[in-house]
């Protein structure tokens, strides 16, 4: 029982010597071969876009369709240092004109490219990823431009990511703070004046209901006013339409202090007068 369990042992140690002597990172020599040219094609990429396409010398990205883009680019070729041969430009259309966009976005912070520096490159499947460094005027920035893991080369996408310095991360950091906190302040400071007027509003009413009823009384005031002089100065109403405009006096009167707007419905039984 116990050699059974040694040799099984060693057998189980032998299967495991063997995976561990298989190396994943071993990559054929064409392999090799295309990384090399897609290092070398990169930063030539990252130029062309920078400085022809955005700035529309070679071509207008912006006046053509997907399959026109790389139809014309199908038509041109890069030349790229340490190679002979200039390298045909393979792009696909929708990452192209995505690739000017960010570019031209990422030149406002870091201005006209002078130079470009180290690049890094790994595979990913069935696509090689590089990431270029960028010198620019103002700054610098990290360009990643993905190509296909092929003898074409295509280019399947490209974005420019200018590189921001802790300064000016906390000063973008601060300003957010700012205008955030601002807002806030801004909104509770609203509606604490709108709270504020609530206070107002009774004031508003009671105002107007003061000059309502004032109304009323002058109305009233007028009326018997004219009464007492009629009758102060003996007047003697003989006519009956002086009754009836009389009449008409006292009930307009009656309704201004009512608060309706005619005298439909109203009847006068007597008139005394106020003492």
């Amino acid at each position: 029982m116990k050699k059974k369990f040694l040799t099984f042992l060693c057998a189980i140690t032998c299967v495991f010597g063997l995976t561990a002597c298989g190396d994943d990172n071993t990559i054929s020599e064409y392999q090799q071969t295309r990384n090399e040219k897609a290092a070398a094609y990169a930063p030539e990429i990252v130029t062309l876009i920078a400085e022809d396409f955005c700035e529309g010398k070679t071509l207008m990205v912006d006046l053509y369709t997907q399959e026109e883009l790389e139809y014309l680019c199908g038509e041109m070729q890069v030349e790229v240092e340490g190679y002979e041969e200039a390298f045909d430009l393979n792009v696909d259309g929708y990452a192209l004109s995505q690739a000017v966009i960010s570019f031209k976005s990422g030149l406002k912070d870091i201005g006209t490219i002078t130079g470009t520096g180290k690049v890094d490159l790994k595979i990913d499947g069935k696509t090689i990823v590089t990431e270029v460094e960028v010198i620019g005027e103002k700054g610098n920035a990290t360009a990643e431009v993905i190509l296909s893991n092929d003898m074409f080369l295509k280019l399947e996408s490209a974005s420019l990511n200018p590189i921001k310095s802790i300064g000016q991360l906390m000063t973008k950091a601060g300003l957010n703070t700012l205008i955030g906190m601002g807002t806030v302040f801004i909104v509770l400071i609203l509606i604490s004046l709108i709270i504020s007027c609530f206070a107002i509003i009774p004031k508003i009413q009671a105002a107007a209901q003061k000059r309502k009823e004032a109304k009323k009384n002058t109305g009233i005031d007028n009326a018997v006013a004219q009464i007492q002089a009629q009758e102060e100065n003996n007047i003697e109403v003989i006519d009956e339409t002086d009754d009836l405009e009389l009449v008409a006096v006292i009930a307009a009167a009656i309704a201004a202090s009512q608060g309706a707007t005619s005298t439909d419905g109203f009847v006068v039984r007597s008139i005394r007068k106020r003492a």
